[in-house]
């Protein structure tokens, strides 16, 4: 029997940096619709749903014609409300696509699933694309270094690698997304381990991988693209998908 990816977007109600971020509207549709939309394009992934911890999310994902399931509002991370989805759901390699990634491309995903599907011994994997120098010292931007066998370093909001000799040369400098990608067992065991010291002094969740030794192999797409963390982003995502209306109605 050949193996499937099954893809689950965690989305709450009360982020922190962006009030109920999820029903954001962008083009006049919700943030997770559009996140949905891309899911739905990828052609690797079996099955989707959104996870949420509330009823207005669960709506609104249903009105745009996706799957939902309702989750405890008792989660400490996303990956937590994805385990509780994942145990009710069907799939080998599980995908959490975090639900503030409406530019996500859905051929990058499918590379992502198409890596672990293929790859049952890889026990976690991420994606990065290049990293803006512009976005180098902003916090808000996760950067991420990689080995030579493509498999995550370390995660910071800080500056990594830093350019101690000045060549100002641009190829390693790779930005982090929101997506992680589990082999089931991988996924039971991350969820079991406590926040680790570096997860708790970066605020990333992925560093209690690596601080347990959960090797990330890292794939990496070539075509920036930014999340939806902050009311700067929002914008910007909302004037990038106004150009993109514009442009298909010129042409009709």
């Amino acid at each position: 029997m050949s193996r499937t990816a099954t893809v689950i977007i965690p989305a709450r109600l009360g982020s922190t940096r962006l009030a109920e971020k999820p029903l954001q509207a962008i083009a006049e549709r919700p943030l997770i619709a559009h996140v949905c939309d891309r899911v739905a394009a990828a052609g690797r992934i079996a099955r989707f749903v959104v996870a949420t911890d509330h009823e207005r999310i669960a709506t609104a994902v249903r009105e745009s014609g996706y799957e939902t399931m309702m989750t405890s509002p008792d989660h400490k991370t996303g990956t937590d409300r994805i385990a509780e989805a994942a145990a009710k759901l069907p799939g080998d390699v599980i995908i959490n696509v975090q639900g503030d990634e409406p530019s996500l491309p859905p051929a990058l995903l499918d590379e992502l699933a198409t890596v672990m599907l293929e790859h049952p011994e890889i026990p976690m994997g991420t994606v990065t694309v290049p990293l803006d120098p512009s976005d180098f010292t902003d916090p808000n931007v996760v950067k991420v270094t990689v080995d030579a066998r493509g498999f995550a370093l370390y995660f910071s909001r800080a500056p990594i690698p830093h350019d101690w000799r000045g060549e100002g040369k641009s190829d390693l400098l790779r930005m982090h997304v929101g997506i992680y990608a589990f082999q089931r067992e991988a996924l039971e065991r991350f969820v079991s381990l406590p926040q680790g010291q570096l997860e708790k002094r970066e605020g990333l969740e992925q560093l209690r991988a690596l601080e347990n030794g959960i090797a990330i192999h890292v794939t990496h797409g070539e075509t920036p693209f930014h999340g939806v963390e902050t009311i700067e982003d929002l914008e910007r995502a909302r004037r990038e998908a106004a150009r993109t209306t514009f442009t298909t109605s010129d042409k009709e």
